[in-house]
């Protein structure tokens, strides 16, 4: 790795710890573990449940990555991330579609104004199984690199 790349990395793994430890507070202290975290959708964490989880998660992933000094296996880790959390999310919109229990009201998520009903639901499905395809494709490039 050069200089900027592990930068990079560090700093991913610093904002994890922190995100760990604020997660962890909202969580034991707040009981907070669905409360939204918009700004943190980027490391997939949607939730301060997430967080507890993947803060630790995307700290070793970066210490890993910095000790081995791979660039493209950091870039691997993500894709593949993606690949499962797009998996797993794709499901989550499917199932919500046909399931009684109201989680996610249409009128509160992005994109209503334009569906102004449940449809939105599958769009988010769709938008879900579209970026699973990318990650696959970033995976499978990654995975390529890394390995030669």
């Amino acid at each position: 790795m050069n200089s900027w790349q592990k930068i990079v990395v560090l700093v991913y793994g610093a904002i994890s710890l922190f995100v760990f430890i604020k997660s962890f507070y909202e969580v034991k202290n707040k009981n907070n573990s669905f409360g939204l975290t918009p700004i943190l959708s980027l490391l997939g964490i949607f939730v301060w449940g997430d967080g507890l989880i993947l803060g630790i998660f995307w700290m070793l992933a970066s210490v890993t990555t910095y000790i081995i000094n791979s660039w493209y296996l950091f870039l691997l880790i993500i894709s593949v991330f993606w690949v499962v959390r797009g998996l797993g999310e794709t499901k989550y919109w499917l199932n919500q579609q046909y399931s009684k229990i109201l989680r996610n009201p249409p009128e509160k998520l992005l994109g209503y104004s334009i569906f102004k009903n449940d449809s939105i639901w599958f769009i988010y499905q769709i938008i879900w199984q579209c970026l699973t395809v990318v990650a696959i494709i970033f995976s499978i490039y990654f995975a390529f690199k890394w390995l030669k």
